[in-house]
């Protein structure tokens, strides 16, 4: 049976699998243009068009290394490992959040429950780790008390 993490870890894995699926298209695409363009078109136009494309391009291999980056965090995490104190993968319930320490990613909803994924290097994330059920920690002004740790 799949455990609640399980189910966290596999739909955020699928999520950003679908993001670099589709920043490969785009990239592809965009080199694609860039090809025919070069073949079709001369002149100051032709020059300014290949060079937004080139733009775009950057950005989108910049999103493209971030999201695989964010897939080799997740992939190290294993689930299964249980732990008094937060570490990496530990899902954290605290003022009533349930917070997966991970990596900083879009909040999702599974069974009816919202998730927050956190960096352990975010601000709140860092402050988590190594703590126990119990714990007390702020960030910015707030109070979260740690209430349960899977």
């Amino acid at each position: 049976m799949t455990t609640f993490k399980q189910k966290i870890l596999q739909h955020h894995l699928t999520l950003l699998q679908d993001k670099i699926d589709v920043y490969c298209d785009m990239i592809s695409g965009l080199a694609d243009d860039a090809q025919n363009d070069a073949k079709s078109s001369a002149g100051d136009k032709h020059e300014t068009a290949l060079s937004m494309m080139h733009l775009e391009q950057e950005k989108l291999s910049a999103k493209l290394q971030e999201a695989i980056h964010f897939k080799e965090v997740l992939s190290k995490i294993d689930v299964s490992v249980e732990s008094k104190k937060v570490i990496l993968g530990s899902l954290v319930k605290a003022n009533g959040l349930q917070l997966f320490i991970s990596a900083a990613l879009p909040k999702i909803k599974i069974d009816g429950v919202t998730v927050l994924a956190l960096s352990p290097q975010s601000p709140l994330g860092s402050q988590l780790l190594g703590k126990e059920i119990g714990a007390v920690v702020e960030v910015n002004g707030s109070k979260f008390t740690i209430t349960a740790i899977d």
